[in-house]
């Protein structure tokens, strides 16, 4: 089911977010991050995301199938209680938005290459290296379950550049 994504100014984005358990409906979770970020063209969408405080987000990288240059392999998949083990020492920039932060685009620098381990639908747990743009992805949404947006990686300067556009989110 598609429900509303929560926007910049909102508590729930500062929150951490908690483990999820084999008590938790990880099947309707995922559908529902699922067809929230389709049907809001994203890449990547975090449980905290759309009101639910827990450490899940999805990436789904079929928006870019559409661009005949990229070679970019298709990722449609879920990240229940995932972990960074790694991180590579080169760092690169990126141009990250987010849905929660719709019309803001900057260059933010992360780790190239990270190890994670994580959970997938069916509670199995996962350890992998990812590099290029799912681990960017990974990163971002992965700051999410810890009430950490991207703008937050941006420099005091650039922060206050945005201020009225980010105001402008709080107050619509």
């Amino acid at each position: 089911m598609v429900v509303p994504v929560i926007l910049y100014g909102y508590p729930i984005l500062r929150k951490q977010c908690f483990e999820v358990t084999k008590s938790d409906d990880t099947f309707l979770l995922s559908a529902n991050l699922f067809d929230t970020v389709k049907k809001s063209k994203g890449i990547g969408l975090a449980a905290s995301q759309i009101g639910i405080l827990k450490r899940a987000f999805v990436i789904d990288t079929s928006p870019f199938s559409s661009d005949q240059e990229n070679t970019t392999p298709i990722c449609e998949q879920i990240f229940i209680n995932p972990e960074i083990l790694e991180q590579s020492a080169n760092k690169i920039y990126y141009e990250e938005g987010c849905l929660s932060i719709p019309g803001i685009f900057e260059e933010v620098q992360r780790p190239e290459k990270i190890t994670v381990r994580y959970l997938n639908l069916e509670l199995n747990q996962i350890e992998e290296e990812l590099d290029g743009i799912r681990a960017r992805i990974f990163q971002h949404e992965f700051d999410h379950l810890n009430g950490i947006l991207f703008i937050d990686k941006l420099n005091p300067l650039k922060r206050k550049l945005l201020a009225r556009k980010l105001n402008k989110i709080v107050n619509s």
